[in-house]
């Protein structure tokens, strides 16, 4: 039976993750700054950013004070539980940094390259039993496993997939790659469970659930953009209140980033075989004009004046 099939019937209790006091996050960008907020205020543990870049440290270092300062100003925390929180953070500048960490969360760009050289540099530095998660939303967990060094256990890979803004969104999709174990698929639950997050599991598929229904959707509405069917308004507006969507698929490829979405169509596309997951031109167009939606002030809307 695989790991997917027993966990269907297994009940996870958050305890099987205690042991875990310190997470280690590589990468600080949105989403790796997001996991690792959640995971010091919610859960309490001591968060370690792993990131080259000191101008990338300073933007996310002001994104959790963005953050937190709101929560103060909205009465869910207080000036004392922020600096506790703050306490709780730091910074290394190579994963060969990292030292005596419980668990590792790799939230880098959605490049399996990319991706596969990072879990060849973790396996090689880490002890063989960490557990390795990779914020994947699209690229099958088990290739990314296979990078690993001989040295270290590819059952201990796994995806945990996080929803952006990962503050606000309850989601966590887990996704066993072939390698994977029962006992790292478990506690990887009771960890997203201890950071007070909703997880579903999904087989190691290109897109698994979330961006294999999501991303879709969204290029087809690009093609609907480019096709001149309707105004960029009115796309969003028809799947608004019409389907009673919080925001139509337009704004929310400009929030999760255009390259973001066409990464995750290409792997879509070049996985399954199928034209119906081909890219829209429009948003190739987009993204090659350096148009990424509002991380950098323009997308399918315009930022730059709000």
């Amino acid at each position: 039976m695989s790991v997917f099939k027993r966990f269907m019937s297994t009940n996870i209790s958050p305890e099987v993750c205690g042991y875990i006091k310190k997470l280690s996050v590589v990468g600080a960008g949105q989403m790796g700054i997001g996991i690792g907020l959640v995971a010091a205020r919610v859960a309490k543990l001591d968060v370690e950013f792993v990131e080259p870049n000191e101008q990338q440290i300073e933007r996310g270092f002001g994104l959790i004070d963005k953050l937190l300062e709101k929560d103060i100003s909205r009465g869910r925390c207080t000036e004392q539980e922020m600096q506790a929180i703050k306490s709780r953070i730091s910074t290394v500048s190579s994963v060969e940094d990292i030292k005596a960490t419980d668990f590792v969360i790799e939230a880098v760009t959605e490049n399996v390259d990319l991706k596969k050289k990072i879990f060849s540099r973790l396996s090689a530095h880490l002890p063989k039993d960490t557990i390795i998660a990779t914020n994947t939303s699209s690229i099958s967990v088990t290739k990314i496993a296979s990078a690993v060094q001989p040295t270290m256990d590819p059952s201990k890979v796994i995806g945990m997939h996080f929803m952006n803004p990962v503050p606000v969104m309850k989601l966590v999709e887990i996704i066993p790659g072939l390698q994977t174990s029962e006992n790292t698929l478990a506690v990887t639950v009771a960890l997203a469970q201890k950071m007070n997050k909703v997880t579903t599991v999904s087989k190691d598929a290109p897109g698994f659930v979330a961006n294999r229904l999501l991303m879709p959707y969204i290029n087809e509405a690009v093609i609907a953009l480019d096709e001149g069917i309707a105004s960029r308004e009115d796309i969003d507006t028809t799947m608004k209140l019409g389907m009673n969507m919080p925001m139509g698929p337009l704004t929310l490829a400009d929030f999760i980033g255009l390259d973001t979405c066409l990464a995750i169509m290409e792997v879509l596309h070049k996985e399954l075989g199928d034209s119906k997951y081909r890219p829209a031109v429009l948003l190739r167009n987009y993204v090659e004009a350096g148009w990424l939606g509002k991380k950098s002030g323009r997308g399918f809307y315009d930022y730059n004046s709000q």
